[in-house]
């Protein structure tokens, strides 16, 4: 079988939840739970996530693949994120109002004024956003989300409302785009039952409410129940690795399917 399920991994943070969504163990413990993460085989490029948030994430930077690889690392930090759920008055910051130089951003970051600065944008069950590196960002409370990513864990902090972690002032000003954000691409139809999200960035992503063949790298996330992988049941709250030829075949698919570029 081309395709094999991803083991889950709960990550505890300071803006997580206690009370998880049905069909996501809680792990022993009263942390917060943030984020599951499904574990990617070695050498993967896309990494796949859950987030629950009960309170704003930092303000944040992802490197590009330039930056990273100037650290020695294989490359740098696109995302994309699908919300699952959002309550009444639910937000995620992406990009900034307008323009400004590099030290207006360092010192805003510096004096809290980024939190105005940071273009909020209200959000709703089933909305989609793709987030190339540099751009400057921050997941609001009250969201479930999906998230998929370039396989690689680093975040540079510009602002953290006052919380005691620690920050990246320098290192995100570096690295950051200092404007407004703009989908990289428009949706489109790629076929029956496919729709294309996102492409031209690290990797492209479609939405499936159809059977159909994979061939090549990719991850399935399923957004409800329904249809099998080889066979297998697909169901919310997994994700699958896909390693050669797969198909997708039943009713009631509705899933996220990720290419590497």
């Amino acid at each position: 079988m081309a395709a094999h399920p991803l083991r889950a991994i709960p990550v505890d943070r300071v803006w997580g939840r206690h009370d998880l969504p049905p069909g996501f163990a809680r792990p022993p413990g009263d942390a917060p739970i943030g984020e599951i993460w499904f574990e990617a085989p070695d050498g993967a490029a896309l990494l796949v996530k859950y987030l629950f948030t009960s309170d704003r994430l930092s303000i944040q930077v992802h490197p590009d693949d330039e930056a990273a690889r100037a650290r020695g690392l294989p490359f740098g930090k696109d995302e994309a994120w699908f919300v699952v759920d959002a309550e009444p008055g639910a937000a995620i910051g992406l990009g900034l109002t307008h323009e400004v130089s590099r030290e207006a951003l360092r010192l805003a970051a510096l004096d809290g004024g980024i939190e105005a600065l940071l273009d909020w944008r209200p959000v709703a069950k089933g909305d989609f956003f793709y987030s190339p590196a540099g751009t400057i960002h921050a997941i609001g409370g009250g969201i479930a989300l999906i998230e998929i990513q370039q396989n690689l864990d680093l975040t540079y902090r510009l602002y953290d409302y006052g919380r005691p972690r620690a920050l990246h002032v320098d290192e995100a000003v570096a690295v950051a785009t200092p404007g407004p954000w703009s989908p990289p691409c428009a949706p489109a139809r790629a076929g029956p039952g496919r729709q294309i999200l996102a492409t031209g960035g690290a990797f492209a992503l479609e939405r499936w409410t159809a059977g159909g063949e994979l061939s090549g790298e990719a991850v399935v996330v399923p957004i409800i129940s329904g249809g099998t992988i080889d066979g297998e049941s697909l169901a919310s709250g997994s994700a699958w690795s896909v390693e050669g030829s797969s198909v997708i075949a039943g009713d009631c698919i509705d899933l996220l399917v990720a290419f590497p570029s």
